[in-house]
């Protein structure tokens, strides 16, 4: 029972019109048969014929049906490429627009961002646009050394940039100076005091500006670094220098000092007149140990160049190294021996 099961599982299903032809036939085949066998050959005969016409109209309806198959199967196939194609069409229609689109973008924001570096340059005071990564790097170097025990004061502006502190302090920190002068206080003066905390040695900030050296000792009493650093008010004052003036500080602030080995020129500001770093040298020249190091900020501009050309001109073993970052010039100062033997 169970064979005979699987035996019409797999036959197929044959539809009522399919079974019925097919019994037909079988009839045929049976009468075919059994009136050859008895001997009623025209009967048989008839019967033959009429089975071989069956069959060939069956032929011909199945070749009728592959035909109209075949038809149905191309109409099929043009639709498909048809829809195909018009897809291609369409997607290739789309990328086309949004590659037009994004052109149009990229030069509406190229023109954006050359309209932006256009106004900046001509905005004084105004940072390259490209330069912010570089600050944004030296910003995350400088709190990697330290954690500080107050909020920061900003760089920048005024301020010494973080390239430019950034280069400092790693002179600092390598060459380990005892005596640290600073013309022109601000931010600077807090970073140089951690590292000197660190190192060894002690920072004296000159400030023309009182309002202002009484903001840099209030971030320096907040850090607790009053210990390593102090800030001087120094009121600007004439310096005489080859029958010039210039506006320069109070020299009194300076009555005390010597053997200075490390300095950082950041002041007096380039409003408070021309030339108004170029006494710096002269003013301190004496008060210098026999190997100092000193940093000329903003050395880029047209009076820092003048000074540091004069300088280099008139102080022998003034030399200038070659810097890393940022916008100062480095400069190594070796007292001659005939000058140190007097000195002493």
């Amino acid at each position: 029972m169970s064979q005979l099961s699987r035996v019409r599982r797999r036959l197929p299903r044959l539809s009522g019109a399919q079974a019925a032809v097919v019994a037909i036939a079988g009839v045929l085949c049976a009468g075919t048969a059994v009136t050859g066998l008895t001997g009623h050959t025209g009967t048989a005969t008839a019967l033959l014929a009429v089975l071989a016409g069956a069959v060939l109209a069956g032929l011909m309806l199945v070749l009728r049906r592959i035909g109209k198959a075949q038809k149905a199967g191309l109409a099929a196939q043009r639709d498909l490429r048809t829809t195909v194609e018009e897809m291609q069409r369409r997607l290739v229609a789309a990328v086309e627009r949004e590659r037009l689109t994004a052109g149009d973008r990229h030069l509406e924001l190229a023109e954006a961002i050359a309209k932006v570096a256009h106004r900046a340059d001509l905005l004084p005071g105004t940072h390259d646009l490209r330069a912010v990564p570089r600050e944004i790097e030296a910003t995350v170097q400088l709190f990697q050394a330290f954690t500080p025990r107050a909020p920061m004061p900003s760089s920048g502006g005024f301020a010494l940039n973080p390239t430019d502190l950034l280069e400092v302090l790693h002179l600092i920190r390598t060459r380990r100076p005892r005596r640290v002068l600073e013309l022109g206080s601000g931010t600077s003066s807090v970073w140089i005091a951690y590292v000197l905390e660190k190192t060894g040695g002690r920072l004296i900030s000159l400030d023309h500006d009182a309002g202002y050296a009484a903001q840099t000792r209030a971030a320096l009493t907040a850090h607790g670094l009053t210990g390593v650093a102090e800030v001087r008010d120094a009121p600007l004052v004439p310096a005489t220098i080859d029958e010039r003036d210039y506006p320069w500080y109070d020299p009194e602030t300076l009555a005390d000092l010597s053997d200075i080995d490390f300095v950082l020129i950041d002041g007096p500001p380039e409003r408070t007149g021309a030339d108004a770093r170029y006494p710096a040298l002269h003013m301190i020249e004496k008060r210098l140990a026999d190997q100092a190091t000193i940093i000329f900020d903003d050395a880029t501009r047209k009076d820092e160049l003048a000074a540091l050309a004069a300088w280099t001109e008139r102080f022998e073993g003034l030399t200038r190294e070659g810097e890393l970052l940022g916008r100062h010039a480095v400069l190594s100062f070796s007292r001659p021996p005939t000058m140190a033997t007097a000195r002493g």
